[in-house]
């Protein structure tokens, strides 16, 4: 339903003599809230930062802090793509857990074809982990 109500209409597809009243129902209003609460709070951020901020940089102040140690070699070192290698399993078998838990909390009123298609899933799941396993993606050296 949208958010106007609708206005009878009297005799032959007229209005009424008087100006309809239209009334905003309230439901959006929520939605409102958080646009304006996620629009103020990177603004209050923003805003802090720069009154607590440095205000005269130098050299010694843009230095990264590294729990108090002296920084040693450059920032931008090389990573084993063993890292991206753990990321990326990560991430598969997270969206895998993603898609199971609707899954498991409307189970029942599946049936069988969904008891089937998760089957099918895990079934796909279950072989990619196995091909990783043999492929010694999860063997850390």
């Amino acid at each position: 339903m949208c958010a106007i109500t609708r206005v009878r209409l009297t005799g032959r597809n007229r209005l009424p003599s008087q100006q309809p009243v239209i009334l905003m129902r309230f439901e959006y209003i929520p939605v409102l809230a958080m646009l304006v609460l996620a629009a103020l709070v990177p603004a209050i951020f923003l805003g802090v930062s720069w009154l607590f901020g440095p205000r005269r940089p130098s050299a010694v102040k843009s230095e990264p802090f590294e729990c108090g140690n002296v920084s040693s070699g450059p920032a931008w070192g090389r990573f084993s793509v063993k890292f991206y290698l753990t990321a990326i399993l990560f991430i598969v078998f997270d969206v895998e857990v993603v898609f199971m838990y609707p899954y498991a909390v409307v189970f029942r009123q599946l049936g069988w074809g969904g008891f089937a298609a998760m089957a099918i899933f895990l079934f796909l799941a279950v072989i990619g982990l196995l091909y990783e396993w043999r492929k010694g993606a999860l063997q850390w050296e």
